[in-house]
């Protein structure tokens, strides 16, 4: 069962910002004869499906558009044209802590970050300890999150985050954060989801990581799709050393 369909997919953005014609601008391209900023396309032409309970990756170099699809598939951004089909709901973990106030405590931003997320009080309550347990920051909870540094940080939303209930689970790039323990509590966490029939979209340029956890994986390069498939053969072709011609692989 697909839970995610894309279809012909293209995402165009207008480049140097939506405001091209400041009398500053005009007046500069009046002298230069230079034109004002166009536009460019982000994607073009992607179509790909994700099946249910499966890990699915997503790499290419910075700039191939791998956040933008993961945010018109999360509803961030509309399509320029094609059509993006979701069955179920979606957790995006794109910035983490976005909303976190460094000037209160651990367990106060539990607690906000949380209810950000569209978690109750009741359920941050009932997992507080887990969230702490598993961010391993006990003896640092009821200090201000201005002296965590950034991986206890990311660990403490990290594991809030991981509380969200949802059918689908997009994550770009947040398995940097923390040391190499708590990545595989993580990565145990997320397996445990995959068992339970969720859904994850994975991106990141760590291939080792997307070969180990991905049974199908996507490449793109400056916005086009260069293949679908599975995920050894994907990255293969990625490192420069093809083993299918066509775009399914």
């Amino acid at each position: 069962m697909n839970v995610i369909e894309v279809e012909n997919l293209s995402k165009r953005f207008r480049a140097g910002g939506e405001n091209r014609t400041s009398i500053f601008k005009g007046i500069s391209s009046a002298f230069t004869g230079r034109k004002t900023a166009g536009a460019f396309w982000a994607l073009r032409d992607i179509t790909f499906s994700v099946r249910k309970g499966e890990i699915f990756g997503i790499i290419g170099p910075n700039g191939s558009g791998k956040t933008t699809l993961l945010k018109t598939i999360a509803g961030v951004l509309y399509p320029t044209s094609g059509v993006v089909r979701v069955s179920g709901s979606i957790n995006f973990f794109l910035s983490l802590g976005a909303g976190c106030q460094r000037e209160l405590t651990g367990r106060e931003n539990v607690y906000l970050y949380g209810a950000l997320l569209g978690l109750n009080r009741g359920t941050i309550r009932k997992n507080f300890d887990r969230i702490v347990d598993f961010a391993g920051l006990h003896d640092f909870i009821d200090t201000e999150l201005t002296h965590y540094s950034s991986g206890m940080y990311s660990r403490l939303t990290f594991a809030v985050a991981m509380q969200a209930e949802a059918d689908i689970i997009l994550l770009d790039e947040i398995m940097a954060v923390g040391d190499i323990s708590f990545q595989n509590k993580c990565f145990e966490t997320i397996k445990e989801f995959r068992d339970r029939g969720k859904t994850i979209l994975f991106v990141s340029h760590s291939l080792d990581l997307v070969s180990e956890y991905c049974g199908r994986s996507l490449y793109l390069d400056r916005g086009n799709m260069v293949a679908c498939g599975d995920t050894k053969q994907v990255v293969e072709l990625y490192r420069g050393t093809p083993t299918a011609n066509d775009k399914n692989v």
